[in-house]
């Protein structure tokens, strides 16, 4: 695992999108052979997006043969909903891009067969070809997407209800009205995400340390499902120096004096 640190979280975010910038020009996709990102709502990857757009609109990269699938979806709420997934995503990304709107891939949350969904969703993957890049955030309790404490390792795309932590955290969103939150959710497994052949998570903020101290220095364990990253051939944590907080002086040590010798990756 490398674990890139940063001075802060917009230096966090440059370094991401440039990061799948370069993967994505580098892959030279084609109507063929695609590539196919994994991406995730929230405010964690807002940076990104934004270092994203700017990139496509200076015609530094093209998103026209990018295959594009998101972590979750709420359920119970319309896709025009102003916080549904869909809506986030529109709104904050695929709308100021060159994207196919064909290539865009978002868990349906008003479907009447939700094991079905999730087993289609299953299905689209594959049929793609697999995830090339998965990008996420991880919660304080060091969930990914709605994987919540307690999930399966090799999890895969289902129905998850979703903790009291979570709903508290998810209802800034919702005016602060924690009853306006949906209780459930589709979601990709950690199964599913650790399919990609690589995962890049970022984690930024003091209140991120604890996760990030289990996800570099603890024990795998489904009660930290970010520390499933630790058993993947090709996955990346960045963060900033407070979420380094809890960890040890010479890890921090270590993983500066490794990234010292690797030239940051630039598209322009």
């Amino acid at each position: 695992m490398r674990l890139i640190i940063k001075n802060n979280y917009n230096a966090c975010a440059k370094w991401t999108a440039d990061y799948i910038a370069a993967k994505i020009i580098n892959a030279a996709p084609s109507d063929e052979k695609p590539f196919v990102l994994g991406l995730p709502t929230g405010s964690t990857p807002l940076g990104v997006y934004k270092r994203l757009i700017e990139l496509n609109q200076k015609g530094i990269i093209s998103f026209k043969n990018v295959i594009t699938f998101n972590m979750d979806e709420y359920v119970g709420l319309e896709a025009s909903h102003p916080q549904s997934y869909h809506y986030f995503m529109m709104e904050n990304f695929f709308n100021k891009i060159d994207i196919e709107k064909k290539n865009i891939h978002i868990l349906d949350g008003m479907t009447d067969d939700p094991t079905g969904e999730c087993r289609r969703y299953e299905e689209m993957i594959t049929a793609a070809g697999g995830i090339d890049l998965f990008l996420g955030g991880c919660g304080c309790d060091g969930h990914i997407a709605f994987n919540e404490p307690g999930s399966s390792l090799t999890s895969k795309t289902r129905m998850k209800t979703l903790t009291d932590d979570t709903i508290a955290a998810n209802a800034r969103f919702f005016g602060g009205d924690q009853t306006q939150v949906p209780k459930t959710a589709l979601t990709v497994g950690i199964g599913t995400i650790c399919d990609a052949k690589e995962v890049l998570i970022m984690m930024t903020g003091l209140q991120k340390a604890d996760a990030l101290q289990h996800a570099i220095e603890g024990s795998v364990s489904q009660m930290w499902p970010v520390t499933a990253l630790q058993l993947h051939k090709s996955a990346i944590i960045i963060t900033d120096d407070d979420c380094t907080d809890k960890l040890r002086v010479g890890t921090v040590k270590y993983f500066k004096g490794i990234e010292a010798k690797i030239k940051d990756v630039e598209v322009e």
